[in-house]
């Protein structure tokens, strides 16, 4: 009698040590627990511990974590007739879970469905220049619809992002032309820019050398400078007549001022000689070795008669 007590004793321990354990649940904090009583939904749980009715209560675990949804690629024709294949992925978390368990099993395969008839939808009226500069853009306009339509669901499409676009190689080929014909344009604007302010900058600088003849010696000389430091180049440059005329009358000037006849005569020479290079200079200049500085050799000229010296 005592051990068939003993008995029924560890069958009731036993038995309710089951039962607990079946009526115990312990959901993390990324997880609620929706419970069906009789079939019905009741009520969403958790987290934590939760204690379920034996043989009446039943609970389906929904987790609330991004979930991360590959979109197969999708084959596409854009608004100007290009082939391209597409491929995306869409995040999406849920929101409700006593919305979304009813159709728990078939949220993931519908959401998926939904976001492959949306990119071909989408895309299809896309410029292929629009899909591959605008990216940002139209995954905007993706995630506003899938969202729209999984809504009813209790699920929250959080981002769309198009990963990869694939076009025919002809097509690269043609986009590489294009492009690079792209960058000669606007190799060309620049260059035309820079000689437009180049040519208004020398256009400056000529109202202010015309303000100040000077400035055109000074300038003048400047370059014989700069280009002077290579000795290995020759270098050919005009020599002004307007730089030899003071040079004449300063030396009639001082001829008429001397009186000694072998001052005379040297001034007479030496004029002689200049007129014969003003006179006789060619029109084109000669080539000067970089480094030399140019020199007027006076030729030697006959005295004039001493009838004319007097006069």
């Amino acid at each position: 009698m005592i051990l068939a007590l003993a008995l029924v004793l560890i069958f009731l321990a036993v038995t309710a040590l089951v039962i607990a354990g079946t009526s115990v649940r312990v959901l993390r904090e990324y997880e609620r627990g929706v419970v069906f009583r009789l079939g019905r939904v009741t009520s969403q749980r958790g987290p934590g511990l939760i204690f379920l009715m034996p043989a009446i209560d039943r609970m389906v675990r929904v987790s609330l974590r991004t979930v991360t949804l590959e979109i197969p690629a999708q084959e596409i024709i854009t608004r100007d007739n290009v082939p391209a294949r597409v491929t995306a992925v869409a995040y999406y978390r849920v929101i409700d879970s006593t919305k979304s368990v009813l159709e728990i099993e078939n949220v993931l395969a519908a959401t998926s469905q939904i976001a492959q008839t949306t990119l071909r939808s989408v895309l299809g009226k896309a410029e292929l220049d629009s899909l591959l500069a605008e990216r940002e853009r139209l995954n905007e306009h993706l995630q506003h619809i899938i969202d729209d339509q999984t809504e009813p669901w209790g699920v929250k499409v959080t981002a769309v992002e198009i990963k990869d676009v694939e076009i025919p190689e002809r097509m690269q080929h043609a986009m590489a032309r294009q492009a690079e014909a792209e960058r000669e344009r606007r190799a060309k604007i620049i260059n035309a820019e820079g000689e437009f302010q180049a040519a208004a900058r020398l256009n400056d600088a000529a109202d202010v050398i015309s303000r100040n003849p000077v400035t055109i010696q000074l300038r003048y000389l400047q370059t014989l400078i700069e280009v002077s430091n290579n000795q290995s180049s020759t270098i050919v440059f005009p020599l002004p007549m307007d730089v030899l005329q003071p040079l004449i009358a300063a030396a009639q000037g001082r001829r008429s001022s001397v009186t000694d006849g072998s001052q005379r005569s040297s001034l007479d020479e030496a004029l002689a000689a200049a007129r014969e290079a003003l006179d006789g200079a060619p029109d084109q200049p000669a080539p000067v070795e970089a480094g030399v500085r140019p020199t007027l050799t006076a030729q030697p000229a006959q005295a004039p008669p001493p009838g004319e010296m007097d006069e």
